[in-house]
Order: C-alpha cells, then structure tokens, then sequence
C-alpha cells in the first residue's frame, strides 16, 4: 500500500506548524534527524496534531516503530481506510 498523496499534502502545513518551519513539505523519507527542532517534545506534539487532523489514535507501540514520514503515512491511511 502507497499513501496517497492527500495525506502528504495534509501533513506539510501540519509539519510547518509543529516545528515553526514554513519552507518544511511533507515526503516519505524526511525524519527527525532531517529536522533540527524534532526532538522528543515536537514530536509529542506532532503526533496529537496528527491524531487530531486524521482522527485517529495511535498506540505507544505504533510511534516507536515510526522512522520517517513515509511510516507515518502508511499508519494514518491504514487506519483511515
């Protein structure tokens, strides 16, 4: 399964407003370490900005395995489909 790209294009204004960044798009491979203010607390807050946007909850389990965009990408249209 391949995320559409509505789910990108939802994710980069989210990511722009997370990490206060407006030139930051949303593309599978972009990751914390692509990302200087990505640490542990923006990405608490990144993950309730998403859960909130997408309507869906993730499990703790679900988050540690996340190692980029692409994952999270995958996650949310599993869960939306």
């Amino acid at each position: 399964m391949v995320p559409s790209e509505e789910i990108y294009s939802r994710l980069t204004p989210i990511l722009q407003d997370v990490f206060d960044d407006p030139d930051l798009i949303a593309t599978p491979g972009l990751s914390a370490k692509d990302v200087s203010e990505w640490d542990s607390l923006s990405h608490v807050r990144l993950m309730l900005t998403v859960e909130k946007a997408f309507g869906v909850k993730f499990t703790a389990s679900e988050v540690g395995k996340l190692k980029n965009l692409g994952d999270l990408a995958l996650l949310i249209e599993k869960k939306t489909s």
